[in-house]
């Protein structure tokens, strides 16, 4: 019966997870739209709600293919001047690289039991994402949409944030199988397991600073103006709901602004306009809930209590690679240190350029942290606070003799597990 009723195999054994190429190209489709609908939501929502009556569901539809691109990194032009418009709202572009990673993930898994990829399947997925990509640039490029695409750099953003997506679910879905080089440095500076230690630590620093920069955006919040100035501009439900709807959006950029504040670097307010520790120019802005949380022009003052924020984070750092070089010479230490130093520009020079962009023509063309100088502003803290500090930290573990940091941990676990026992 079993023969009779189940469905028949219509092929062999090593053909049996075989996926036709629609069937791929169907799933970027579907992995697109999942990202789209992200935005659409909200989008359709305000405009059901909204009193003004002279924007159609196409209207609404063209702002949500525009808000799709923007969240991809796309610059794009405002309005019937042309005003540009490149500050992605990282918090959509966030959504959308898990999303598209979650579907690399996939692609691998099923490509696990052989041990190889068809290289076929993953590229269809790609193309079908793209095809949607074509279709919101196609629809932006109208004259009447109110976001304009600018259909060669939009189509590459996409592209590039798809494949970043896309690869590293692949990369993470197969085992991460490509391991970075090692270093080409003798063992008297750089000891077995330094990559690891450098991975680690550079991980710890970049959370503490986010972490830090979180907790600078939360002060500036709780003694901004930012409520007042929303009681301003929102007129009714609609309002404010889009202007709450912007704001959320924009969370993970005033983070990335917070952290370079704290860095001492700060960041730009339009041109000639600046925001830092040491000192604030500011010009006249648009009204924005998250500009009103800029303190007004002033010297160096308490606002250096920020600076408290990347000398944590620092010492965290320190606190990681002093743990991992109790086995190590001072010298091994400090190169490790310096590498995780050095390492951190890349992740520095790219959440610079993503948190920033222009809002407008003009002065509002330059907005956000500068990359080089949130980059090396991150490098030069980890040299001055985390090397020594690692160096004093691998001092503290060891000064009992050499592995006395492995000795403690032992014996703290051997306590640990009579304690448990007696109980």
């Amino acid at each position: 019966m079993t023969q009779l009723m189940g469905r028949p195999i219509l092929g062999l054994p090593s053909d049996l997870d075989s996926r036709s190429t629609l069937t791929d190209l169907l799933t970027g489709v579907r992995t697109a739209l999942l990202t789209l609908s992200v935005v659409a939501a909200p989008v359709f929502g305000l405009w059901v709600l909204a009193p003004y009556g002279d924007d159609t569901a196409q209207d609404a539809a063209r702002a949500v293919f525009g808000l799709w691109l923007l969240g991809h990194g796309a610059p794009l032009a405002r309005g019937p001047q042309d005003a540009p418009l490149t500050v992605a709202p990282l918090l959509l572009t966030a959504v959308t690289a898990v999303l598209l990673s979650r579907a690399g993930h996939r692609q691998a898994r099923r490509a696990r039991g052989r041990g190889w990829v068809r290289w076929r399947s993953p590229l269809t997925v790609y193309a079908g994402y793209l095809l949607v990509a074509a279709l919101a640039v196609a629809q932006c490029a109208d004259p009447r949409a109110l976001l304009h695409s600018r259909a060669v750099a939009d189509l590459a953003a996409v592209a590039l944030l798809a494949a970043a997506g896309l690869g590293h679910g692949l990369w993470s879905g197969l085992g991460r199988p490509w391991a970075l080089p090692r270093l080409p440095l003798p063992p008297a500076y750089w000891p077995d397991g330094a990559g690891a230690a450098v991975g680690r630590a550079l991980a710890g620093w970049l959370l503490a600073l986010t972490a830090g920069g979180g907790a600078v955006f939360a002060v500036a919040v709780l003694l901004g103006s930012a409520g007042q100035d929303a009681q301003r501009l929102g007129g009714g439900a609609a309002d404010w709901l889009g202007l709450l709807l912007a704001c959320l959006l924009l969370v993970p950029n005033g983070l990335l602004w917070a952290a370079s504040y704290a860095l001492g670097v700060g960041f730009a307010v339009g041109t000639g306009g600046h925001a830092g520790p040491l000192g604030t120019r500011l010009g006249p802005g648009p009204d924005f809930p998250l500009l009103t949380l800029l303190p007004a022009d002033r010297g160096p003052d308490w606002h250096l209590l920020a600076c408290a924020a990347p000398l944590a984070a620092a010492t965290a750092t320190a606190l990681l690679l002093g743990r991992a070089a109790t086995r190590w010479t001072p010298a091994q230490t400090a190169a490790v240190a310096a590498a995780t130093a050095l390492a951190a520009i890349g992740p520095g020079l790219l959440a610079g350029y993503a948190a920033g962009g222009a809002l407008g023509p003009g002065r509002m063309s330059e907005l956000g942290p500068v990359p080089w100088q949130f980059a090396l502003a991150q490098s030069a803290w980890l040299l001055a606070v985390a090397l020594p500090g690692a160096l004093l930290h691998r001092w503290w573990l060891g000064r009992h003799g050499d592995g006395a940091g492995p000795v403690i941990r032992a014996r703290v676990g051997a306590y640990r597990l009579v304690c448990r026992l007696a109980a």
